[in-house]
């Protein structure tokens, strides 16, 4: 809760995002939670992760700085719910500068042949415009994600 406000209610509606990529659910856990690893993928294109703070514990909390082409940084924070390597987590999302709402993101780890595939599934979303824009958001951090883990 925000400095004596409310928190407002939570939105409806619900994103699911996934993509298959090779590499070990431990191994796409750790990039996800690490740090020194989210640095170097999180973010759609055109957005770089300039700074991550993880508390990777249920209570825990954390923050992802989000750096723009014209240099605006957008944070996202919120606590963890579930922690359960390397198969799920779930936490709330709220973007620092916006309403106090959190919305709340499941990440799910599923191995299979040769990989992995991550799903993202996004609830409470206000509106339909804000689903929209996080769709781009998520298709392309998973991007990113996958270009990271192919590489390294």
């Amino acid at each position: 809760m925000a400095e004596g406000k409310p928190e407002e209610p939570a939105g409806s509606l619900t994103l699911t995002t996934r993509r298959r990529i090779r590499a070990d659910a431990a191994r796409l856990f750790e990039m996800w939670t690490q740090p020194a690893h989210l640095r170097n993928w999180w973010g759609p294109e055109g957005v770089t992760c300039s700074e991550a703070h993880v508390d990777l514990r249920v209570g825990g909390r954390y923050r992802i700085a989000n750096r723009f082409a014209d240099g605006k940084v957008l944070w996202i924070s919120g606590e963890f719910e579930s922690v359960e390597p390397p198969r799920q987590l779930v936490y709330s999302w709220r973007l620092e500068s916006g309403p106090p709402v959190r919305e709340r993101v499941t990440v799910r780890f599923e191995a299979q042949d040769g990989g992995t595939e991550v799903v993202v599934i996004h609830e409470r979303i206000a509106d339909e415009a804000l689903r929209r824009q996080h769709a781009g958001g998520w298709e392309g951090c998973l991007a990113g994600l996958e270009k990271y883990a192919t590489a390294v």
